[in-house]
């Protein structure tokens, strides 16, 4: 497996830090089939005019952001803009000093493709529109682009476009605006074209400043910042793309309002976004949404203490154990098995030597020992999380990279000494004594 060594770099040093890396994330996907195969056909519901909403739960350190990046990959590959933000206490759904705000402006920030995969990419979306519809009139109509008829057959095309949008919730607005972003750019005036994008990012603070600057009396607020996502994802599929993904991360800063009232408020909002996804009031808009267990499951704080969304999103009493529905709105993530961190921390270390320029001396029955090692713990079984397997290994190939001489069975077996679990106490040796690559 060859790795560019800047891709290399991002990896190792992202996992070494607990964070998940934003690129190079094929290189280190292990298990997580199912779950991934059901939210990619979600995305072909989406590309087909339809609507999707989940959620991914999971322990901290168990992989949610993880499939979070690995399907915002997936889907910038087919064609789809991609939004997404963390919840924080500044960044809510929904609040009265414009937390709610705040986390729009945050995806607008985060807006990405396949071309554009770090964010910042509406200005370069709205750009690729008009291009598009140029050389689509160009295509068919033969004129010159000087020729005032073709300046005719471009300007029907936006209008057509925008009069469609013209009858969703703000579109109007919405559409005025477009039309000045289009006139700006064929008068190549940029300092028009930036007021337009300044107000799509959702930062004007007051319409007298809105009005003064663009002449529209509205502003995106804390209220209605969600219809203006609905919006976008209609028009980016007008504008040649296949839908638009919205990824929210860290639900559970909602949990940790302490007014009951304000968190009731952010769950009602997540039960306006689930309704509109599955009733046909959106289309071509996918929303994940990701959280521990307990942010979501208590009923007294969680989401599912929002009676709405509980009757919704609870399990079917069907469900349980290896009968896991992958059709349902709320995706529990498994711990993966030994075996496929096994795998996982195969391809690391295949990573550190590339990065670092050294032989691999690692070898497997070293990386299993590493495994029993982990997994041995008191309390492993429910309680570690691949978060602190990754980061531990990483530290092991640290170690012996800068001790060369010590083997690393040694490194290995000095915290396996420390806290060498009782034969009894787990069942991890049995299921690696059948294990072969």
């Amino acid at each position: 497996m060859k790795i560019p060594k800047r891709i290399a770099s991002a990896v190792i040093n992202s996992l070494k830090g607990g964070v998940v890396p934003r690129t190079g994330l094929p290189y280190i996907t292990v298990g997580r089939e199912k779950e991934i195969e059901a939210l990619l056909r979600d995305v072909e519901i989406i590309a087909d005019g339809g609507a999707s909403f989940r959620f991914i739960v999971g322990k901290y350190g168990s992989g949610k952001s993880f499939m979070l990046q690995t399907i915002r990959s997936h889907v910038m590959d087919r064609n789809f803009v991609v939004v997404d933000a963390d919840l924080s206490p500044e960044r809510r759904l929904q609040g009265s000093k414009g937390q709610g705000l705040a986390t729009y402006k945050e995806l607008i920030r985060n807006m990405s493709t396949k071309t554009r995969p770090d964010g910042g990419a509406l200005t370069l979306i709205l750009d690729r529109w008009i291009s598009n519809i140029q050389l689509e009139t160009a295509s068919e109509t033969g004129l010159p682009d000087s020729s005032p008829d073709f300046t005719k057959a471009v300007e029907k095309r936006i209008f057509a476009v925008i009069n469609e949008l013209s009858e969703m919730v703000h579109g109007f607005d919405f559409s005025k605006l477009l039309t000045m972003y289009y006139r700006a750019s064929m008068s190549a005036d940029d300092e028009s074209k930036n007021k337009v994008v300044k107000w799509f990012r959702g930062e004007y603070t007051t319409k007298t400043e809105a009005k003064a600057e663009l002449g529209v009396n509205i502003i995106i607020t804390d209220d209605d910042w969600y219809e203006y996502i609905k919006l976008f994802a209609a028009f980016l599929k007008r504008a040649g793309y296949n839908g638009m993904l919205v990824l929210i991360d860290e639900l559970v800063n909602i949990y940790k309002i302490p007014n009951s009232i304000t968190r009731q408020y952010n769950y009602e909002k997540i039960l306006t976004m689930y309704n509109d996804t599955l009733q046909g009031k959106a289309s071509h808009l996918g929303i994940i949404m990701s959280g521990t267990p307990q942010c979501i499951e208590d009923t007294r704080r969680g989401v599912y203490s929002y009676e709405a969304l509980r009757s919704r999103l609870a399990d079917s009493r069907f469900s349980s154990g290896e009968l896991t529905d992958m059709m349902a709105p709320v995706i529990h993530l498994v711990p993966l098995t030994y075996e496929e961190m096994l795998v996982l921390i195969e391809k690391l270390a295949d990573i550190h030597s590339q990065l670092y320029d050294y032989q691999q001396k690692i070898t497997q029955d070293e990386m299993i020992a590493f495994i029993q090692t982990e997994f041995g713990r008191i309390g492993a079984d429910s309680h570690i999380t691949p978060r602190e397997v990754i980061r531990d290994f990483i530290g092991v190939l640290d170690i012996s990279l800068q001790n060369p001489s010590r083997p690393v069975s040694e490194i290995i077996g000095t915290v396996a000494s420390e806290s060498a679990p009782n034969a009894e106490d787990s069942d991890i040796n049995e299921e690696f004594a059948e294990f072969e690559i």
